[in-house]
């Protein structure tokens, strides 16, 4: 048995003062010091310094670990440019290295990140993800255009998806994602569907990312025409906005982006209890616009996406980029709903026993360091977003890691 003593913990109704947690595996108490100390005598006393916050560990939802080499080899600023940069570089992703991704692991679990989804376009990044420190969510991704090779995508697919089981286990998960309206054939995505319902498998899905690919699924034209004409010979869309939605209707799915999507797109994604990743970096750096976080009625969590378009998977610098960002909305009431787009509610979209300090919930928590005491509790979120680079402690599963 620990504890695990701080002047301030994380909880969903705000901040507790003057209580410590005692911890195995999972969370057995939340109490006075001393209580602790009388009802555990043997347990070993964990300190950390003045100005101290336990939060639980956080979660980043959605990164693609196999653009973990990515420096300067994509064009940034407008979406269709970057799309045809990596379709040209795909040789970037296959000399991605298995240390190009520890590293990338490494950066996000010094960030606080203790649980993360991943989405996996090859399965490059399974061993990787079998073997990090973290709780890891696996999305198989299945993509494919062209209706003549999608026997061929489905049983690739399949594969993949077989090899991830074999290491399911507390830590890992598999699960599916679907790419995008534009990338992924109707057969591809019924059958993806399919495959989730059965298994039970979480579904993720990016969709309306870039006003080119809302114009192409909604009108037929515009960049996308050109791009897919150029490399595919295709010429109208596969999907269209409505269908592509529709197909999710009865399963509810982690969408990502929706930054080009309308009042009417979001009212029907909350309508079939959907939620939304938040990507603020990567929508800017891809000329994406802004998704108005602040005005949704839909579970959203906030994610680094992966290193083709961030520079960093460290969370606090995406946290406080969303707060540059959303410029207009009040300061400290978005620094709160940050603080819980990376705890209780990606856990709760992921299905993982952590996200929040409660009895029996995993004894996963990130520690971080104020460089002063706070003029007010309800301040911490924001100072601790300001001013956090790296967490001072990091468990998983009651283990230290950091």
């Amino acid at each position: 048995m620990n504890i695990l003593v701080a002047d301030f913990i994380y909880t969903n109704e705000g901040y507790l003062q003057g209580k410590a947690v005692a911890f195995d595996e999972t969370i057995q108490k939340i109490d006075d010091f001393d209580i602790l100390k009388n009802l555990y005598p043997n347990a070993k006393i964990i300190n950390t310094p003045k100005n101290s916050v336990i939060y639980p560990g956080f979660i980043n939802s959605h990164v693609h670990l196999e653009f973990s080499n990515n420096k300067t080899s994509l064009e940034y600023g407008s979406f269709v440019p970057w799309l045809k940069s990596v379709i040209k570089n795909t040789d970037m992703i296959q000399k991605c290295t298995t240390n190009d991704m520890k590293r990338a692991c490494e950066e996000m679990l010094k960030s606080g990140v203790t649980s993360f989804g991943a989405i996996s376009s090859n399965g490059n990044d399974l061993q990787v993800c079998t073997e990090t420190p973290q709780r890891v969510v696996f999305f198989n991704e299945i993509l494919g255009s062209k209706e003549e090779n999608s026997e061929v995508s489905y049983d690739l697919f399949i594969k993949r998806v077989e090899n991830s089981l074999q290491h399911n286990s507390q830590k890992f998960k598999t699960a599916i994602s679907i790419h995008s309206p534009y990338s992924t054939h109707p057969i591809l995505i019924r059958k993806a569907i399919s495959l989730a319902k059965k298994k039970k498998f979480l579904l993720s899905a990016h969709l309306l990312e870039s006003k080119a690919e809302k114009e192409w699924i909604e009108e037929g034209n515009g960049e996308f025409y050109n791009l897919y004409n150029e490399f595919f010979g295709i010429t109208k869309p596969i999907n269209t906005k409505q269908s592509f939605m529709q197909e999710f209707n009865d399963t509810p799915t982690h969408f990502i982006h929706l930054s080009s999507a309308t009042l009417e797109d979001i009212a029907y994604l909350e309508s079939k209890n959907h939620s939304v990743a938040h990507c603020p970096r990567s929508n800017r750096l891809l000329g994406c616009g802004i998704l108005d976080v602040c005005k949704l009625n839909m579970p959203w969590s906030t994610a680094t996406d992966g290193l083709s378009s961030n520079w960093s998977l460290n969370i606090f610098d995406e946290l406080r980029a969303s707060l540059m960002l959303h410029a207009t909305d009040d300061l400290h009431n978005l620094a709160d709903s940050l603080i819980k787009s990376i705890t209780s509610v990606p856990a709760k979209i992921l299905d993982l026993n952590c996200g929040v300090i409660e009895v029996e919930k995993f004894a996963d928590f990130t520690i971080i360091t104020l460089p002063d005491s706070p003029n007010a509790v309800e301040e911490i979120s924001l100072w601790a977003i300001l001013h956090t680079k790296q967490v001072n402690q990091l468990y998983i599963g009651g283990n230290r890691y950091v």
